[in-house]
């Protein structure tokens, strides 16, 4: 949210950004709290991003103790660029107040306390801090842009920003401080991009090559929901450094902060590796939901249920963790770390051949799965004499997965954008949602010209799209429900309740298995229709309630 001048938070508060003069008080008000820390015996540890990994990150760090007296062994500023769209979370972390929206209640007394009782965490704007660190923390984004819809390989990696961060920390840190990159980056980022411009700052300001730089990689494996923090501190992590130096430096560093006497690091020789093993990590379960993708298809063409046969599968180990896709996988890594990959082999590194695969084409499948969902809704209404366009469709559920309240790159989001270009009137439920940014601000977020709207027609009126927090208003007068998130809400959905709060049969799509086959049988029986993925039984269902003669006549 922007005004000129000012960085308004979500609440509406408004913020003026700090001016010229302000740096240098700003610089000198930390420089004295430094010194104190200091003299406590305190690390200086600087977080550079205090977004959705770097705003927990630094109060992990900030509550971390000396394992032998128990107290407080590192003093952490968050650092954040004072732009319109994010200066107010400065002013937030300063209050004590996390600047991120969390499910999990671990977060908001973490932030409260490391600020206000412990005073180990302040914010700050200005990059002059970095000159007082021990140890910068790297949390800035790294995205991939792609320029066509279903299609990895016309896209590439965005490291601008993250380049501009680097050269910032080169021109300002001690020679003796670590760098440790946590961002999820192109493998060989830190060797080929981030130490050559560290190197070269480092000359610039007549630090000689006998100095090592200290350079490390480690990135994260931050789940949203109510285990976000414990996904941070109580977690494995694998590290690993550009020199012997740096490797010794991380591992100290992350023991002191991380529970690694319950999840030990592992240490990796070399940067490239830390960061291969990000992106086949998440490339591989991204594959693993695409090659689902299309059994849902055979499913549901053939009168299986897939859900049935899954749970049948998991009984065996070794399959345990097969996975049912949904409509979409969204959250910020799987639907693009696959694509640092590919571009890092071919512009990072160099090569011309093309040996990647099966990568490309599960992001290509997972990004244009919820067009799939949109198809079933069109079919589910044909079923019952409508047409998209002249109904009103309710999405219950806008973010990517089940029980939080995070919307990037959700399969919600293209669904919507889907049945807006065919003509639906859209009405969304979400009980973790307060805002669908990607809709309200879809002019500017992500960032401008990134928006998903440039792929579909009739989407100026999405502007306009609000969550509803009561079912009831979210489904007055609809004419078919998606049920597209696996929120611990929608479980306990009954027919008759949403048929009476409808006001009339409906179409129902299932995206996740959410409905077992009582429900659906109780559905067909109100009048509804029913389709979905991967739930191909539905037709034999559908004939059995036939076969007893319990469908109403519906008036047309």
């Amino acid at each position: 949210m922007e005004q000129n001048g000012y960085s308004v938070c979500p609440t509406g508060e408004a913020f003026p950004l700090p001016g010229e003069d302000d740096y240098a008080k700003e610089f000198e008000r930390l420089r004295k709290a430094v010194e104190e820390q200091r003299r406590l015996g305190r690390e200086i540890v600087v977080v550079m991003g205090v977004g959705f990994v770097g705003a927990v990150m630094a109060g992990v760090v900030a509550d971390s103790v000396d394992r032998a007296t128990g107290k407080p062994s590192k003093f952490v500023i968050g650092m954040q660029r004072p732009s319109t769209r994010s200066f107010w979370k400065i002013e937030y972390l300063n209050r004590g107040i996390a600047p991120v929206e969390a499910e999990d209640p671990e977060v908001a007394p973490l932030i409260h306390r490391c600020v206000l009782d412990k005073k180990t965490l302040v914010a700050t704007y200005t990059y002059d801090v970095l000159s007082l660190a021990d140890v910068v923390v790297v949390d800035v984004q790294c995205d991939y842009q792609k320029e066509t819809l279903g299609n990895v390989r016309q896209g590439r990696a965005d490291i601008a920003a993250l380049e501009d961060c680097l050269r910032v920390i080169g021109e300002r840190i001690r020679p003796e401080c670590l760098v440790l990159i946590e961002t999820t980056v192109p493998p060989g980022t830190t060797q080929y991009i981030a130490y050559p411009i560290i190197r070269k700052a480092f000359q610039k300001r007549g630090i000689g090559d006998e100095v090592e730089v200290l350079l490390a990689h480690s990135f994260e494996r931050v789940m949203p929901g109510r285990n976000y923090v414990a996904s941070i501190r109580d977690f494995w992590r694998v590290c690993s450094g550009i020199n012997p130096a740096s490797r010794q430096k991380v591992q100290e560093f992350l023991s002191g902060v991380l529970n690694t006497e319950g999840y030990p690091l592992t240490v990796l020789e070399t940067p490239m590796e830390s960061e291969t093993c990000k992106v086949i990590e998440n490339s591989y379960r991204a594959t693993i939901l695409a090659f689902l993708h299309e059994w849902s298809v055979f499913a549901e063409r053939n009168g299986i249920d897939l859900i049935k046969v899954i749970q049948a599968i998991k009984v065996r180990p070794t399959h345990s963790n097969i996975i049912f896709p949904g409509p979409g996988i969204g959250g910020y890594c799987l639907p693009k770390d696959g694509g640092l990959g590919i571009w890092a082999y071919q512009t990072l590194l160099g090569f011309e051949d093309d040996i990647f695969k099966i990568t490309p084409q599960a992001i290509d499948i997972n990004d244009t799965r919820a067009l799939h969902v949109a198809r079933l809704t069109r079919d589910a209404l044909r079923n019952m004499g409508k047409i998209v366009a002249a109904c009103k469709i309710a999405i219950f559920g806008a973010s990517y997965r089940e029980d939080v309240g995070d919307t990037r790159y959700s399969g919600s989001e293209l669904l919507v954008r889907k049945l807006a270009e065919m003509g639906a009137e859209i009405s969304v439920h979400d009980p973790y949602v307060q805002h669908w940014w990607e809709f309200e601000k879809q002019d500017s977020y992500p960032a401008p010209g990134h928006s998903w709207a440039r792929f579909f027609r009739n989407q100026d009126k999405l502007r306009e799209l609000t969550v509803s927090k009561q079912p009831r208003e979210a489904l007055r007068g609809a004419d078919a429900i998606v049920l597209a998130v696996r929120h611990e809400h929608y479980l306990d959905l009954h027919p008759d309740e949403v048929v009476e709060m409808a006001g009339k049969p409906i179409a129902v799509i299932d995206c996740f298995g959410i409905l077992d086959d009582d429900k659906i049988q109780r559905y067909f029986e109100l009048g509804c229709e029913v389709k979905g993925l991967g739930r191909g039984h539905v037709k034999r269902i559908k004939d059995h309630v036939r076969l007893s003669g319990k469908v109403p006549i519906l008036k047309k």
